[in-house]
């Protein structure tokens, strides 16, 4: 059975924890929408928590806050950096709630997020919506951005190996921005995985993106693993020179993306992008292609043959 309540959370009196005993969720009701906790039952966050902004609301100013956000992309400012801080609408739902937030007035753009949490399993289902209210159409594509907690390390996977006789073609794009350092020690290029460690002690931000036709990533904390799961959309055309994955870190935190494909969003038309998150714990992997392929692949294939 699933529990939902009212609690307070993090300097916000008012926030809606929903939990099926297992694993829980936290979303905010006084800024967002934002997903501020996902964790197991009295076990650590894997989502940020930002110190120093926690618990704020109201103002010109855009926090990170931490948790799990809605954007639309390709990124800009002022477009992204709208200023999420004040109260979401919120909708209760039999496995969860659906959380509005007022229409953003510098874009014209209505952000929800609706939260499914399954009963069986440690398995969350988001659906992330966005509605232009203008009256012209937008070009945007659905950005979702999972600000995970410090001192972990995200995951993508490569496409499967091919031989030069096998096929001639290229089978995946990986973008880099103009900050990216392609020798930064967090980075690790593997033959089968590219991994990128949070390290709090490296200020230098760092990103790259990745045409992820595998349709997962995953985050490894300690011996707690967090899997999001987006599948990929062939013959469509995604942001960031074709981008549905991106991974961003600096000395606060660690961002696991995941972005829909570009649409021309006409007025009053709504574009929705599901994610699905899957939680578990103790996993024990070390950083390489063989230990991910032991302890992390088989987790996956298990997860991607029951939702696809």
């Amino acid at each position: 059975m699933i529990k939902i309540e009212e609690i307070p959370f993090g300097g916000w009196a008012r926030n809606v924890l929903i939990s099926n005993g297992q694993i829980e969720v936290v979303v905010t009701k006084e800024v967002g929408p934002r997903i501020i906790r996902c964790a197991f039952v009295g076990k650590p966050n894997l989502f940020l928590e930002m110190p120093g902004e926690m618990g704020i609301t109201g103002g010109a100013e855009w926090h990170i806050f931490g948790g799990h956000r809605l954007w639309h992309a390709p990124e800009a400012n002022p477009r992204s950096y709208n200023p999420d801080n004040d109260p979401v609408r919120v909708v209760k739902t039999e496995k969860g709630g659906i959380f509005t937030q007022s229409v953003e007035k510098l874009t014209g753009i209505e952000k929800e997020i609706e939260v499914e949490m399954d009963e069986n399993e440690n398995h969350v289902r988001v659906i992330h919506r966005l509605k232009n209210h203008n009256l012209w159409p937008v070009e945007l594509a659905p950005w979702a951005l999972s600000a995970m907690t410090t001192n972990g390390i995200a995951i993508i996977p490569q496409e499967p190996y091919q031989s030069w006789s096998e096929n001639l073609l290229p089978v995946r794009p990986m973008v880099l921005w103009g900050y990216t350092r392609m020798d930064d020690p967090r980075w690790r290029f593997g033959n089968k995985y590219v991994t990128l460690k949070q390290d709090p002690k490296n200020t230098s931000p760092n990103k790259a993106g990745f045409g992820n036709k595998q349709g997962w990533g995953a985050y490894l904390f300690e011996n707690y693993l967090f899997v999001k799961v987006a599948p990929y959309k062939a013959g469509t055309c995604y942001p960031d020179m074709g981008c549905s994955f991106e991974v961003y870190t600096d000395h606060r935190f660690l961002e696991l993306e995941s972005l829909g494909p570009l649409v021309n969003l006409k007025p009053q038309e709504t574009v929705e992008h599901i994610e699905h998150w899957f939680l578990f714990e103790g996993v024990k992997m070390e950083n390489t292609d063989e230990s991910i392929d032991q302890n992390l692949l088989p987790l996956v294939q298990k997860i991607l043959s029951r939702i696809q």
